[in-house]
């Protein structure tokens, strides 16, 4: 799936309606990065490619929104968007949206998608940590319940990506 302009009424739709929300409350399912950016902006053309690619590599775990900070300046105001290019990135998981400006290589957007964007619950990142005791050593500390549910997050993990 290809990267998604949004107008300020998509956004207040799609995304997060500023206007009548008081807390943040994200109106999407998947895990989202919001990319604001402008059309003469060079580093966010640099960057273009690399959130095309994420897009269809993610498609169906991940939306990736454009906005136009030129065209959409309300949106901009409403986030303080003071430079460009500038990410939004917003877990799936209800959590806390986080924002950044600077242009990244796709190694750091990848971390980030993997590492704070994942709907994992804390117990199951807990648990992945654990794939060590399963994968290089002896699972001894590990009781065979703990075992069996490890193996079959990884399964599950390794079939969402």
């Amino acid at each position: 799936m290809p990267t998604i302009k949004l107008t300020t009424a998509e956004f207040k739709e799609k995304v997060f309606d500023w206007t009548d929300a008081k807390e943040w409350k994200y109106e999407g399912s998947l895990p989202a990065i919001v990319d604001f950016y402008a059309d003469w902006c060079g580093p966010c053309k640099m960057v273009a490619p690399i959130l095309e690619e994420l897009s269809e590599e993610y498609a169906g775990k991940l939306v990736i929104y454009k906005v136009n900070t030129e065209i959409e300046q309300e949106v901009a105001t409403a986030f303080g968007i003071q430079s460009i290019p500038t990410f939004l990135f917003i877990p799936g998981n209800d959590g806390t949206p986080m924002i950044q400006p600077g242009a990244f290589p796709k190694h750091v957007f990848k971390e980030i998608i993997e590492t704070e964007l994942q709907s994992l619950s804390l117990c199951e990142k807990y648990f992945l940590t654990m794939t060590v005791l399963v994968d290089n050593g002896p699972s001894g500390s590990l009781t065979k319940l703990d075992q069996d549910w490890l193996m079959s997050l990884k399964k599950r993990l390794r079939s969402n990506r």
